[in-house]
């Protein structure tokens, strides 16, 4: 069968040549292979490894440093393309971070860092899989967050507590987010607030990092923690950019990561979809098969519907991104996420109604992409604080929250 969505925008040259190679990495790992990851809770390092050999790990990272020099609207093609083969939203996670957690090092840190460390993250030989920004006390509110890193001589001591941080357990260092101003002295809550590279191997040898795992039911193979950092001396040149400018530093570039949280969605709504269609076209009842009846056709019609105009509007927002236009790229970003989550679920719950009784049985793998697919609407965002966005900054409506 065709891939669902595969000609539902234009792609560029470069964008094929991403989807291609991507799609030839994927086609080796088979759908028993992620079933095995999922059933096991284990890190799909071949993968991830094979990602990293072919330099994918370093796609957005400049080429002075051995990476690929490519931007959103490449990234956009090859998490969609990891999500939709076979992996789901949990195999583009898995990667995600190793992506994405190296964009604040090349924006902000010192030439030394970027030197010493990207050409070996490029080569997928260091990953910076961990970011540390959410806590107990603040969670959407990332300007309440506790942590305190406190300068001493020429070092940093970080003390606090982070929670659902992901992938600790797989990464070389964590780019952590603290308070070096305490909220109560700042003239605005957004600043005092900084970002570290944290040696990872340093601070459990330092004795100065615990952390325990929180048992959850989605994204089976990528796993997060809970965080404790009692007396984690740093060193000032782990400083990344100017002290008390971490929110805003955090803030830069995250409308376009949002982007390619949408095409993930969009890639998983594909895989659930996909699935479903293939079930409804050999599943035999009543002497013909179960996709002939409108009541399994209509909803994946649907779900079809919606995930090309959530993938219209991620890749359109992905090539406004990459221009020199000056559009509220804000407002893209949120309604796509939105769409795409939505449109995800929407796939996800038809397939797990095509598949019957057999939607429940992990055979079938598509419980698990219901559940990948609840998910999607909580993260990074909910689907609220997206709606939040687009109501105060582009419908012009007074701040709710």
């Amino acid at each position: 069968m065709a891939r669902l969505l595969s000609d539902a925008v234009a792609l560029t040259e470069r964008q094929q040549l991403v989807r291609s190679n991507i799609r030839e990495i994927c086609a080796d790992f088979d759908r028993e292979y992620w079933r095995r990851r999922a059933d096991e809770g284990a890190y799909p390092k071949e993968f991830v490894d094979a990602l990293a050999d072919h330099g994918w790990m370093g796609i957005l990272l400049p080429a002075e440093y051995g990476g690929a020099g490519m931007g959103t609207r490449e990234t956009v093609v090859m998490m969609e393309e990891i999500a939709a083969n076979g992996g789901g939203f949990s195999a583009a996670q898995a990667v995600h971070g190793g992506v994405y957690n190296s964009v604040p090092i090349v924006e902000y840190a010192s030439e030394e860092i970027k030197d010493d460390l990207l050409p070996d993250v490029a080569a997928g030989e260091t990953s910076i899989q961990a970011f540390g920004l959410t806590e107990p006390n603040a969670g959407s509110d990332s300007t309440a967050i506790e942590t305190r890193a406190q300068k001493e001589g020429d070092e940093y001591v970080i003390n606090g507590q982070k929670i659902w941080t992901s992938r600790v357990d797989v990464s070389d260092y964590i780019v952590l987010v603290a308070r070096t101003t305490p909220r109560a002295d700042v003239d605005k809550r957004t600043r005092g607030i900084s970002m570290f590279l944290v040696d990872l191997a340093d601070a459990h040898e330092q004795g100065a990092l615990e952390m325990e795992p929180i048992p959850k039911s989605a994204s089976d193979f990528v796993h997060s923690f809970e965080l404790w950092f009692d007396d984690l001396r740093v060193p000032e040149s782990n400083l990344i950019g100017v002290e008390g400018d971490g929110f805003y530093q955090v803030l830069d570039g995250l409308n376009e990561e949002r982007l390619v949280i949408a095409a993930e969605c969009i890639g998983l709504g594909r895989l659930a979809l996909e699935r479903a269609v293939e079930y409804a076209t050999d599943r035999e009842v009543f002497d013909r098969p179960i996709g002939t009846n409108q009541a399994i056709q209509h909803p994946l019609a649907e779900a079809y519907a919606r995930l090309q105009a959530a993938k219209q509007l991620t890749y359109n927002a992905a090539d406004r991104a990459a221009s020199d236009e000056d559009v509220d790229l804000g407002a893209y970003a949120n309604a796509a996420k939105f769409l795409a989550a939505d449109a995800a679920y929407e796939a996800a719950d038809a397939a797990v109604q095509t598949h019957g009784g057999f939607g429940i049985a992990t055979e079938y793998d598509v419980e698990r992409y219901f559940r990948e697919a609840r998910l999607t609407r909580l993260v990074p965002i909910t689907q609220q604080l997206a709606l939040n966005y687009i109501g105060e900054n582009v419908l012009g409506l007074s701040r709710s929250y």
